[in-house]
């Protein structure tokens, strides 16, 4: 593989859409591996070398190879963001602020809350079904989405984005968590719905969500 070519492994899922998505707000051009997980597609020898963990999305980038959702979106909004304005931000305290909507989203909405509903909700076949814990899950995504409208107020002056007038990767994990408790039918407070016409109706979610249909 020359130093140059990026692929992406995955798509269809909420993880592989982040991926997607800042790509597309990048302009960078890649290769897209379609493949989906639950599939035995991620199963595979040479996959499994690519990501031990067997699970998608997987970046390559030359001989670099980066798993984990919000890592690819910091590393390309990293590497690539500068004349986009999409780097992380480099002051401290902001760069403290956008790290901690990062594990937020990572932790306490992804996690702990949407991934617990899709293993005893969507794949209870697997995980078994477990209605105590989907009942805790949901409510505790519903506190989580207060505490964030709560955060969203303190930048809401200066912008619609979580960090303010600039989008960032923060924008796309956040996003994807809030269009995933959709799908659950959890009711998101109204200005979570307000925030999501601002990141949803840009150009580059459109082209992210396109490419992010399962074949």
């Amino acid at each position: 593989m020359s130093t140059d070519e990026r692929i992406l492994w995955g798509v269809g899922t909420s993880r592989t859409m982040r991926a997607l998505w800042i790509l597309a707000e990048l302009d960078l051009p890649y290769e897209h591996r379609r493949i989906t997980s639950r599939s035995g597609e991620t199963l595979t020898p040479d996959y499994t070398r690519l990501n031990p963990s067997q699970k998608i999305p997987a970046l390559q980038e030359g001989d670099f190879v980066l798993t984990e959702s919000a890592a690819i979106v910091n590393y390309l909004a990293g590497k690539h963001g500068a004349a986009k304005n999409l780097c992380p931000p480099a002051e401290p305290r902001l760069r403290a602020r956008y790290d901690q909507w990062c594990f937020f989203c990572m932790m306490e909405l992804d996690a702990n809350t949407l991934y617990v509903i899709r293993k005893h909700e969507d794949l209870y076949a697997l995980y078994g079904e477990a209605p105590a814990a989907l009942k805790a899950a949901r409510e505790g995504f519903l506190r989580q989405a207060v505490a964030a409208v709560a955060r969203l107020k303190d930048t809401a002056a200066s912008g619609p984005f979580v960090l303010g007038e600039r989008f960032s990767g923060a924008d796309i994990l956040f996003t994807t968590c809030l269009t995933g408790a959709i799908r659950r039918n959890i009711e998101l407070p109204r200005e979570l719905h307000a925030y999501l016409r601002h990141t949803t109706s840009r150009a580059a979610y459109q082209r992210a969500l396109s490419a992010n249909q399962c074949p």
